[in-house]
């Protein structure tokens, strides 16, 4: 056996000993290595937290089935519906999110633990922080040839504790927080609840220690530390967790205070990703179609943290296959752009298009009469960034077989709407991460961008805006958003209600399927007025021109109150005898 595999098997055995509860390091002496022993060794120990990674999600296309997180929200209708009613999205419409069942846990194959795929999310990250509390504990008695190693693995090790953290209580709320190993005798029953704030103080803690350590890197520069957190990860998680913080799921009382912290943190932030050379890309289309180079002066110096594949699903080759155009190939349509997406992005001139709706069926919008939008052409002079992410009916795609093509979503078209899963249901198909050049799905090299800059631009300007009003940084830090793609600045003179307005829409349509619509609607707990339903646009040809029709593509009931915050799962709640389950799933 090769030193790398008897290293291997020996540290899996590690981490098997330290899943259960009775103490890891009262066993007999078998071959198998102790805490004290990895631990003792600066190559074992730093593989020890590299295993930690393996509790990080895969996000992107790593929903059952191959689908994505924008599915579930009202950015896209999944077409696995209905079709297919045994698939997560379709559970999620029906309403069958539960306690001892989430429509998101749905695993590729039966019982699959499998790390490619997203899913039990409670145990992963609970797993990943015990885990990086054992790190924690050892590693100050590893003796490091450089110290300056051992000090960024430390830095590392908080980060990736404040990420696991942070994934945990998102979904489920305010959590026990430790920072310690569990002693052999420890009664896990008794342990009590924390709040959400309590928790995100402690990720903020986490977040600031590794922040402060100099030998903590902003960015990877080798190839194979790739898929490492570092410096400029540990800004993307503070700054968002102050901000949920602040919002009004978890900010009953409206603190200003909160508003504060989370404005000057996403400040500071920025302000440090700056110094060290982040900077948004300069073409929003094009940027999602590679991935991060490598290097001491990327190319891309927008992305923060890049989900990297731990084997055969590649995020690009998926977004080919099952996020498809039928007549370019592709197992099925998945996401299609929902109707109130489209609606959501700006008139070229920098008007609001469509202002809301006049029924709750969305099928009569309320049309800003000054914004030059024509409904018999609907897709006209529209902000970039919609062309970048949705094709529609008629769209020019390019050059097929040296053919051009445009986009054939009408009713009977070679794209048109149907209720099978190959087809739209709504006349939209999703563009993003995929460049039209793509023929083939193993020639594509876009990966999903788990943080960006541009996050940090609408973070600050959000909580800048409730903290202190519509301000000149305010409007610097959202008009940097819409420079890149050439929109006109937002008009002078708004108020803060105006400004929350645009700043809202600027984040539903510059993070469009980034797997963020989905916890806004949440933490601004305004899911209850936009999940209902989804619709789209059904067009009808008639020799060279088009008639189209709004229609309602689907229905929802995980819209209420209740699931603003999931249900701890059953079987976990059963051992917590002092716990209360959260709000409306008793």
């Amino acid at each position: 056996m090769s030193n790398n595999k008897l290293f291997y098997r020996c540290l899996f055995a590690i981490l098997l000993v330290t899943s259960c509860q009775k103490n890891p390091l009262d066993i007999m002496p078998d071959g198998r290595l102790t805490l004290e022993q990895v631990f003792a060794d600066e190559l074992m120990a730093s593989e020890y937290l590299n295993t930690i990674y393996d509790n990080v999600n895969p996000y992107g296309t790593a929903y059952n089935y191959f689908t994505l997180l924008a599915g579930f929200s009202d950015e896209a209708h999944d077409n696995d519906f209905p079709q297919d009613m045994g698939r997560p999205p379709s559970r999620w419409y029906n309403g069958e999110l539960r306690p001892n069942w989430n429509p998101l846990d749905i695993q590729f194959s039966t019982g699959s633990t499998d790390s490619e795929t997203n899913g039990n999310y409670y145990r992963k990250n609970w797993a990943g922080i015990r885990q990086t509390n054992i790190f924690l504990a050892y590693i100050n008695t590893t003796p490091y040839a450089n110290p300056q190693v051992k000090a960024r693995l430390v830095a590392e090790a908080k980060v990736l504790r404040a990420f696991l953290y942070w994934e945990l209580i998102k979904m489920y709320g305010g959590m026990p927080v430790v920072d310690k190993p569990f002693t052999a005798d420890f009664q896990f029953e008794s342990l009590p609840r924390q709040t959400f704030q309590e928790c995100v103080a402690f990720i903020k803690q986490n977040c600031d220690e590794a922040i402060a350590e100099q030998y903590f890197p902003y960015r990877i520069t080798t190839e194979p530390e790739r898929g490492r957190f570092t410096k400029a990860v540990a800004h993307s998680i503070r700054s968002q967790a102050l901000l949920f913080a602040a919002s009004p799921l978890w900010n009953a009382g409206d603190d200003q205070n909160r508003w504060v912290e989370a404005a000057e943190a996403a400040k500071q932030s920025l302000e440090a990703l700056q110094a060290n050379n982040y900077v948004l890309h300069p073409d929003y289309e094009s940027y999602f179609y590679g991935r991060t180079d490598i290097s001491v002066n990327p190319s891309d110096k927008e992305t923060i943290f890049e989900i990297k594949p731990y084997r055969a699903h590649e995020f690009s080759h998926l977004m080919f296959r099952m996020h498809a155009i039928p007549t370019l190939g592709g197992d099925k349509a998945g996401n299609s752009p929902s109707q109130e997406l489209v609606d959501a992005y700006d008139m070229a001139n920098g008007e609001p298009a469509i202002t809301g709706y006049y029924d709750e069926d969305h099928l009569y919008p309320i049309i800003n009469t000054t914004s030059g939008y024509d409904e018999a052409n609907p897709y006209t002079d529209r902000d970039p960034r919609f062309y970048a992410t949705v094709w529609y009916n008629n769209a020019y795609y390019g050059e097929i077989n040296g053919q051009p093509y445009h986009i054939q979503s009408y009713l009977g078209g070679a794209d048109g709407i149907s209720s099978i899963m190959q087809r739209t249901g709504n006349g939209y198909y999703l563009r993003k991460f995929r460049d039209p050049k793509q023929l083939d799905p193993n020639t594509g090299t876009a990966r999903f961008k788990k943080y960006r800059l541009g996050e940090l631009y609408l973070n600050y300007a959000e909580a800048a805006n409730e903290a202190y009003g519509p301000t000149p940084e305010v409007y610097q830090a959202i008009n940097a958003i819409r420079d890149r793609v050439d929109m006109p600045q937002l008009p002078e003179g708004l108020g803060k209600a105006e400004m929350r307005e645009r700043i809202h829409r600027e984040r539903r349509v510059e993070l469009a399927f980034e797997e963020h619509r989905f916890w806004d609607v949440r933490r601004w707990k305004i899911l209850n007025m936009t999940d209902k339903l989804t619709t789209g646009m059904e067009w009808t040809k008639a020799g060279d021109s088009f008639t189209g029709r709004r229609i309602v593509t689907g229905r929802r009931k995980s819209w209420t109150d209740n699931h603003l915050i999931f249900p701890i799962p059953l079987g976990e709640l059963t051992l917590m005898p002092l716990w209360e389950q959260n709000p409306g799933w008793d």
